[in-house]
């Protein structure tokens, strides 16, 4: 009888112990994978915002499809101001770099000519995965959500605006269920939105993400 309780006892530590444990590295586990997420999403979102910064310089708005955006990064290019020669160094000091810039350009020192560059090459290295932008990563094809529209400000400057974004219920999707309800509820108090997202359809935010 002896010998049985102290069995019975010796395996209660092994599992009390092992539970222990568990309870320990189960929110580093969590916070590991949460991390790596986090961290190719919140890529992946700025790179949609220098995308849509792009498509906005020569479109003029934002654009809520990511099929236009994709298409307008893999065809589309950039019109550039480019200057040939130099401002003379004695003029600067003389007239501040803007001022001499005006004057040499009209005493033919310098030369402004417009050149076309790619879109896609200027923003992006070559074997970047443009058709992957709109996915948002370890999600298994889920798109980000994405809208574009124009706000005015209290001062009555209308501004144009966009958003991208995805849920931490799809983003974690896989991970402890009650630690991501934790964490949603707190990045939401902080943030205002459960998820990751740039941008914002409701306030002119700069195009910032909340993650910043």
């Amino acid at each position: 009888m002896k010998t049985a309780i102290q069995v019975v006892l010796a395996v209660a530590i092994i599992v009390l112990g092992y539970l222990l444990w568990e309870s320990i590295q189960k929110p580093i586990r969590f916070n590991k994978e949460k991390n790596r997420i986090e961290r190719a999403t919140i890529q992946r979102l700025k790179d949609i915002r220098s995308a849509q910064l792009a498509f906005r310089s020569e479109h003029g708005r934002f654009t809520g499809d990511f099929d236009s955006l994709i298409v307008f990064l893999k065809t589309d290019s950039f019109s550039v101001v480019q200057a040939i020669g130099s401002v003379p160094d004695s003029m600067i000091e003389e007239m501040g770099r803007q001022k001499a810039e005006l004057q040499a350009l009209k005493e033919g020192l310098i030369s402004r000519d417009t050149i076309r560059l790619s879109v896609k090459d200027s923003l992006f290295t070559a074997n970047y995965p443009i058709d992957s932008l709109k996915f948002a990563p370890y999600t298994q094809g889920y798109e980000f959500e994405l809208g574009a529209g124009v706000l005015a400000t209290t001062s009555k400057v209308v501004v144009r605006v966009f958003e991208a974004k995805v849920p931490y219920d799809i983003l974690l999707a896989g991970l402890d269920r009650q630690l991501i309800v934790n964490y949603k509820e707190t990045r939401e108090k902080i943030t205002g939105y459960p998820g990751l997202k740039v941008g914002s359809l409701e306030e002119a935010t700069n195009n910032a993400g909340n993650w910043e």
